[in-house]
């Protein structure tokens, strides 16, 4: 028989950096009844396999799972490659679109090792929910379908924007909640955890739960992690991320330029730092923020890298961004062209894999990152003869650097 943490201090945990418990009390009693029989709570996370590419912000809710882990409850991820197929609409202004189950498959696989960074793979048990709803007839989905209203489906606050605003709402929309339900009555989850966004589709699986005779399940919400710009959430599309998988070199010099009044909810939210440290980590963070941030990059470079790439990532942010060295191991890159020996500024930063784009590396010319030998350039027009000018430094933003051949 297992032994289990008090239950207070389970909770102590559990609460930590939560949004809301709905219903807390519920908790408390499966807790106590875990603790009692000694056995595992189930809980379940359900994974979006259109966003393979993990980021802190998706990390907030699997540093939750981890949590549970750790207090020796049974984490259970659910990738959603049928659900993926229907699309969540949640916070979403309209119809996502569908995937194919050989996609969802591909992401799903690409999420889990991602995710394996932050949950202890070994205790976790993955499972693809196709298992059970592709194998429902139409009858079963019918019966399913007569557990809820329209009403309450259109109370969902994207639906009932959406509706307001006579924006399409597809009518397989209205079926990924009762989808996702159903995904908690397959494996009896205890407890499910999602977002805050998530709300509304973890209630329907309490009420789809309670319909199958099963104990209704607690829902855990967690707050959206903001991003860099400390107002939006952190997205990639708005390039205000830390990816999970970033280099060591750009995970801390990225941490560092949070806002000072998100230090400790990133510590709260993004770090396994002891929750019984979090009172001191708050008055430090307000009294001595840019020690603290420091601490912050180190303590989240060395979740995802190990403590000898933390210790490697900070020395390289002294030395090229505090005493502006150039790094000794920076890569060499030989521009490919097509005729002659000139190049666009954007096309090279672009070729020698400093920016994703010619947009974002039009950004950091005007935002006045992008320097030739030290020498600011402000001209994202510049085109450069490499003949002439070739071996040179080029650098983009704090901590991306190229020497640029011919």
């Amino acid at each position: 028989m297992m032994t289990f943490p008090p239950v207070s201090e389970q909770l102590l945990h559990i609460q930590r950096g939560t949004d809301e418990i709905i219903p807390k009390e519920e908790l408390i009693s499966k807790l106590e009844a875990s603790r009692a029989s000694g056995r595992p709570l189930v809980v379940k996370l359900g994974c979006d396999p259109s966003r393979p590419d993990l980021h802190l912000g998706h990390a907030v809710v699997l540093r939750k799972l981890r949590q549970f882990q750790d207090l020796g409850h049974r984490a259970v991820l659910i990738v959603g490659d049928f659900t993926g197929m229907i699309g969540d609409a949640s916070g979403r202004s309209k119809m996502r679109p569908a995937l194919s189950l050989e996609e969802t498959r591909q992401n799903g696989a690409s999420y889990f090792e991602q995710a394996s960074k932050v949950l202890n793979k070994e205790r976790t048990r993955i499972v693809y929910n196709s298992e059970w709803l592709g194998a429902m007839s139409f009858g079963d989905v019918v019966r399913l379908a007569m557990k809820t209203t329209v009403a309450r489906m259109l109370n969902r606050d994207d639906f009932a924007t959406r509706y307001a605003q006579d924006e399409p709402i597809g009518l397989h929309e209205l079926l990924y909640p009762l989808a996702q339900a159903q995904d908690s009555v397959a494996i009896e989850a205890d407890i499910e955890l999602g977002g805050t966004d998530q709300k509304f589709n973890l209630l329907m699986g309490r009420a789809i739960q309670k319909a199958a005779g099963q104990s209704p399940q607690v829902c855990i919400t967690l707050p959206i992690l903001e991003g860099l710009d400390g107002k939006e959430k952190m997205s990639k599309s708005l390039d205000n991320y830390i990816g999970i998988a970033e280099a060591p070199e750009d995970m801390y010099g990225k941490v560092l330029s949070i806002p000072d009044s998100l230090i400790y909810r990133y510590f709260e939210l993004a770090t396994d730092t002891d929750t019984h440290d979090l009172p001191s980590l708050k008055r430090q963070s307000a009294a001595q923020p840019r020690d603290t941030k420091h601490h912050l990059a180190a303590v989240i470079t060395r979740m995802y890298h190990g403590r000898a790439a933390a210790r490697r990532a900070q020395e390289h942010f002294e030395r090229t961004v505090i005493r502006k060295e150039v790094p000794d191991d920076i890569p060499s890159h030989r521009p490919e062209l097509t005729d002659g020996s000139e190049i666009g500024l954007l096309t090279l930063l672009t070729q020698a894999g400093l920016t994703a784009s010619n947009g974002e590396a039009r950004r950091l010319v005007v935002q006045g990152a992008v320097s030739l030998d030290g020498e600011r350039v402000a001209n994202s027009r510049l085109v450069i003869d490499l003949a002439d000018r070739a071996p040179f430094v080029v650098r983009a933003g704090k901590r991306r650097f190229a020497r640029i051949v011919w």
